[in-house]
């Protein structure tokens, strides 16, 4: 199978997603209408942002974006635009239902976003896979988390 992405395409995506829950958690944190709800989207907000650092300091280590060899920069933009579109944070009515249930939701981000970039794995390079797997490592740490701040500890 020929390879359309670099790791440093998946670590630009995960980046992206970890901007749009960022925005995505404050926003639903303003609409929360009791303070346990709030301090929780709140929370996730902020690990939303410790990954955007993550996933930002990755991508300066590996070197920044390259397009793929023939692909115009609409081209590439529209497939990564693609990846990101079809992520469950990015699906009608999401914010509905994490403000009815904003654990459950959050999971379900945090698993989606996993299943993200072990999907991502197989499409890039071997030599590059450990990249993307440290992606997914950290999303597995945060899923742990959601599980600790669920349990209080």
């Amino acid at each position: 199978m020929a390879s359309f992405v670099k790791a440093a395409d998946a670590v630009a995506a995960a980046l992206e997603i970890e901007r749009r829950g960022y925005a995505f958690y404050r926003k639903v944190q303003e609409k929360a209408t009791n303070q346990q709800a709030k301090d929780f989207f709140g929370f996730m907000a902020e690990e939303e942002r410790r990954h955007e650092g993550v996933f930002a300091e990755m991508l300066k280590r590996i070197g920044g974006l390259d397009l793929p060899t023939g692909a115009t920069d609409e081209e590439y933009l529209n497939y990564v635009q693609g990846l990101l579109d079809s992520h469950a944070l990015f699906v009608p009515d999401q914010e509905r239902e994490m403000t009815l249930q904003p654990f459950l939701a959050a999971l379900r981000f945090e698993k989606d976003t996993l299943i993200f970039f072990v999907e991502l794995e197989a499409m890039v390079p071997e030599a590059e896979r450990l990249h993307v797997r440290h992606c997914a490592d950290e999303e597995r740490k945060h899923i742990k988390m959601l599980h600790m701040y669920k349990l209080g500890k």
